[in-house]
C-alpha cells in the first residue's frame, strides 16, 4: 500500500470544518491549522458582545469536534504557501507538506482605506472582539452612572454601529434591548431615554440583499426599539471621541464597525486572481483557476454561481462547500468520477431584529415579524456545532426571551476610572 495522499486545510471556520469531517476515518491523512484552537460560530458573536450568551456557548475545541485518526490538528498561523514545492509556511516554522491545499481563512473586516478608524471603531471578527466590545459597552453604562457632567453621560450613552448589513442590523437591535432594559432595571441615576443608538448606513437601504418590503420593515421593528437609521451618511472620520458623517459630528465613546468585508489575504500566498474583495477566483468545483490540487471556499473563495453572480459570504455556503471538496477529493484519491461542478442549495438569508422580530428570505417565501424570528431561531440552533452548544443557546435565549434578561454581564478585565464623582446627580435627558 503506497503512502496516503496529504490534505492541508487552513482555516477550522464552517468551511474547514465541514471539509475535515467529510475526510475524518478515509484513506487520507488531512492536517487541520487554525490560528486559534476552536471552532466558532460567528453569525451569534453579537449576542456575546451584548451580553446574552458567554463565548463556551458558541465556541468549541477543535480537537473535540473532529476526533478521527487521519485528522491531526495544529494550532498554528499560516504566513504563506510555496505552490511549487507544495509546502505551507507558518509562524512557528513548521512547514506543512501537501498534496491538495484547501484555504478556507475566511474574510475580515474593511475600512475602505480607513485603516486608522480601526483603533476607535472595533469589529466583530472573534471572540476577543466580542469580550472586548461587551467589557466597553458595560463599562461605558458605569461610567455615566457615577459621572456629573452632562456631555459626557451623553456620550457614553450614545451608541454608533456602522453597517446597515444583517451583523449592523442585529447588533443595533440587540445594543438597544441590552442599554434600555439595563437602565430600566439596574441603574438608578441613568434613564433610558437618555440613550441615543444610531444605525449608519452609507447606501439607500439596510439590508440591501433583501426585498424592499423586507428592508422597510426592519427600518420599523429597529425604530420601534429606539434605533435611529440614517441612510445615505457615509463616514468621514472616527476619532477618540466620535463620529464624523459629512458635516454632522456625533459625539460618542461606542463607535462599532460592520461595514464592509475583504478576503484574508490567501490569493497572494497562491498567486491566484483575486476578485475586488480580495477573494480567490475558483473554478465550477471551487478548484482555484490554474490550481488543480488547491482550493478556496467560503468567504475566501470568489465563486461565480451565474449570471456573474457571487455566493454570499454566509455559513450555509462554507458547509456546503466544504463538503463538495472533501468528497470529490476522496473520489479523486480513489481514482473515482468526481462531481465537476458546486451547486449551491439556497438556506435562506436572514437577519434578526432585537426580540422576537426578524426578516428571512428563502427566495418564493419571504418571512418576517415572530414567524421570522421562529424561522432564524431554528436555523441558527441547527448550525450550531454540536449538542451542548445547541441546548446551551436555547437556554439563555429561553430565559432571556421570558425575562429580558442578559446572562453575561460581568465586567472581567475593565481598567475602572475611579475619579468621577462618588455621588452622581442625575443628567438631563437627551433626545432619544
Amino acid at each position: 500500500m503506497g503512502q496516503r495522499k496529504r490534505v492541508v486545510i487552513v482555516g477550522a471556520g464552517f468551511g474547514g470544518l465541514a471539509a475535515a469531517k467529510a475526510m475524518a476515518g478515509k484513506d487520507v491523512e488531512v492536517t487541520l491549522v487554525d490560528r486559534t484552537n476552536h471552532h466558532l460560530f460567528q453569525p451569534l458573536l453579537y449576542q456575546v458582545a451584548t451580553a446574552t450568551l458567554s463565548p463556551a456557548d458558541i465556541a468549541s475545541a477543535t480537537r473535540t469536534v473532529v476526533q478521527a485518526e487521519n485528522v491531526q490538528v495544529i494550532m498554528d498561523e499560516v504566513v504563506g504557501v510555496e505552490t511549487e514545492h507544495k509546502m505551507v509556511m507558518t509562524a512557528s516554522r513548521k512547514n506543512l507538506p501537501y498534496d491538495y491545499l484547501i484555504l478556507a481563512t475566511g474574510a475580515d473586516y474593511s475600512f475602505f482605506g480607513n485603516d486608522a478608524w480601526a483603533k476607535h471603531a472595533p469589529t466583530l471578527k472573534t471572540l476577543e472582539d466580542a469580550l472586548s466590545i461587551r467589557e466597553s459597552l458595560l463599562a461605558n453604562l458605569e461610567k455615566a452612572e457615577r459621572s456629573v457632567m452632562t456631555e459626557e453621560i451623553e456620550s457614553l450613552l450614545t451608541f454608533v454601529v456602522v453597517g446597515g448589513g444583517p451583523t449592523g442590523v442585529e447588533m443595533a437591535g440587540a445594543i438597544a434591548e441590552l442599554v434600555r432594559s439595563a437602565l430600566s432595571k439596574d441603574f438608578r441615576n441613568l434613564d433610558p431615554y437618555m440613550v441615543k443608538i444610531l444605525l449608519v448606513e452609507a447606501g439607500p437601504s439596510i439590508l440591501s440583499v433583501f426585498p424592499k418590503h423586507l428592508s422597510a420593515y426592519a427600518v420599523t421593528a429597529l425604530e420601534k426599539l429606539g434605533v435611529e437609521v440614517l441612510l445615505r451618511s457615509p463616514v468621514t472620520a472616527i476619532d477618540a471621541d466620535g463620529i464624523d458623517l459629512g458635516d454632522q459630528r456625533i459625539n460618542s465613546r461606542n463607535v462599532m464597525w460592520c461595514a464592509g468585508t475583504q478576503a484574508r489575504p490567501a490569493a497572494k500566498w497562491v498567486g491566484a486572481t483575486a476578485d475586488r474583495n480580495l477573494a480567490v477566483k475558483v473554478s465550477k468545483n471551487c478548484s482555484v483557476l490554474g490550481q488543480p490540487d488547491v482550493f478556496a471556499i467560503g468567504d475566501v473563495s470568489s465563486f461565480d454561481s451565474g449570471k456573474g453572480l457571487r455566493l454570499p459570504g454566509l455559513a450555509p455556503v462554507a458547509k456546503q462547500q466544504g463538503r463538495f471538496v472533501g468528497k470529490l477529493l476522496l473520489d479523486r484519491i480513489a481514482g473515482r468520477a468526481e462531481p465537476e461542478v458546486f451547486v449551491y442549495k439556497n438556506w435562506g438569508t436572514m437577519a434578526v431584529i432585537g426580540r422576537s422580530h426578524a426578516v428571512a428570505d428563502f427566495g418564493k417565501i419571504r418571512l418576517k415579524g415572530f414567524v421570522g424570528w421562529l424561522a432564524w431561531s431554528l436555523v441558527h440552533l441547527m448550525l450550531l456545532i454540536d449538542f451542548r452548544s445547541r441546548a446551551s443557546v436555547y437556554l439563555h435565549w429561553s430565559w432571556a426571551w421570558f425575562t429580558r434578561g442578559r446572562a453575561a454581564r460581568l465586567l472581567t478585565g475593565v481598567k475602572r476610572d475611579v475619579k468621577a464623582s462618588s455621588t452622581p446627580a442625575i443628567a438631563k435627558p437627551v433626545d432619544s
